[in-house]
């Protein structure tokens, strides 16, 4: 799939820039092009990218501190300018444009869906958006910005990709080191699911030298099947494992399904995101040692797991020791983890809420009979 990526607020800046450097990293050329968009010029500093500042008139580059109603204020004040920077990005041989947002945060999460309302208005082509969740420890500000970004954005992309924070994070990790590993382990997993609708050049992706020992993939997984699973709308999330692969292809027909089991069950994007309305798996490994039946077993299970009858499967040749399963799940709405963060997102705006109303009048809180003066 040929794509341009547009990273929104920090973190969207941050994780488009992991995406289009494991692109490059691994020869896949399906980014074709990758721009961040901010209002704190701060965030953009040191992004590799081309960089795009919004809302100087309103915040002089200092960002919106959190305020989602701001952020989307600013975005839909500057998209004149910025779908202009981002016209000559797009352009005939682009197949879909991937919003790249932190949810939480004021910029991301309030400039995304407004981004994407726009950008639906101009192109004919899917607009995709990668949806960071916040952890249960980012405060309540972050959970009800995602509660009502999500909401949004859901209506205005064609499809939106969770990735929650919490299911990611190793336990010790500074939330800096957390970031960092999550962002590189998206890059890893969506970069797959990306290059799986290319073309691969084997000669230098896969080291043959003769043509004639290449052994062509059985049932290569195109563009249009990362679509069509997209096509239901609504929420998606990503499974991926990998194992050691054997040199007998017979004897990784069970490695396939294993792998992919793990996928499916404990690698998501979103934990506990199974029943699916649609599902793409994608088995990736050296040709020769793919194992046909195997995917066709390892589709069947992931048909019958999400309860679907729309699951595509088909490989994708890559040179590597391992084979390693990806499930694209389309149509996640039910998911019980869903359900669980937009109450955790209501409760805390009720909490909110709550705080504002018995808020005490300013300059009363500050005189308290219990407190001694310090002379």
């Amino acid at each position: 799939m040929k794509i341009v990526l547009i990273g929104v607020g920090q973190a969207g800046g941050k994780l488009s820039t992991a995406l289009a450097r494991h692109d490059d990293a691994m020869g896949f050329r399906a980014v074709r092009d990758a721009i961040a968009v901010n209002s704190a010029n701060a965030d953009l500093q040191d992004l590799p990218l081309d960089t795009v500042l919004i809302g100087q008139a309103r915040v002089n580059g200092h960002g919106v501190g959190g305020d989602n109603e701001l952020g989307a204020e600013i975005m839909q004040e500057d998209a004149l300018e910025l779908l202009d920077e981002v016209s000559g990005r797009i352009d005939s041989a682009t197949e879909a444009v991937f919003i790249v947002a932190g949810l939480g945060g004021g910029t991301g999460s309030g400039g995304a869906p407004v981004l994407a309302k726009e950008l639906k208005r101009i192109y004919d082509i899917p607009i995709y958006a990668i949806g960071i969740l916040p952890g249960r420890d980012e405060g309540s500000l972050y959970q009800v910005n995602a509660g009502r970004s999500l909401k949004t954005l859901t209506r205005e992309a064609n499809s939106v990709i969770l990735v929650d924070n919490d299911a990611w994070r190793s336990t010790g990790n500074s939330m800096e080191e957390g970031m960092t590993a999550i962002n590189e382990r998206i890059a890893e997993r969506l970069g797959l699911l990306l290059a799986a609708g290319e073309p691969v050049e084997q000669d230098s992706v896969l080291g043959f030298s003769d043509s004639a020992e290449r052994e062509i993939a059985q049932s290569v997984v195109d563009t249009s099947e990362v679509i069509k699973t997209l096509r239901s709308g609504g929420l998606a999330a990503v499974g991926y494992a990998a194992s050691q692969a054997s040199e007998d292809p017979d004897d990784n027909i069970n490695v396939v399904t294993s792998t992919t089991r793990q996928a499916l069950l404990t690698g998501t994007s979103l934990p506990q995101a199974s029943e699916a309305d649609a599902a793409l798996l994608v088995v990736a490994g050296r040709p020769d040692v793919l194992s046909g039946k195997g995917i066709e077993h390892a589709r069947s299970w992931v048909e019958a797991e999400t309860k679907s009858m729309a699951v595509r499967g088909g490989d994708f040749p890559i040179d590597s020791d391992e084979l390693i399963s990806l499930v694209l799940l389309g149509g996640i709405e039910r998911s019980p983890r869903v359900e669980a963060f937009m109450e955790r997102a209501a409760e805390a705006k009720r909490e909110t809420t709550e705080r504002e109303q018995t808020k005490e009048p300013a300059g009363e809180g500050f005189q308290k009979d219990e407190l001694e003066d310090l002379c």
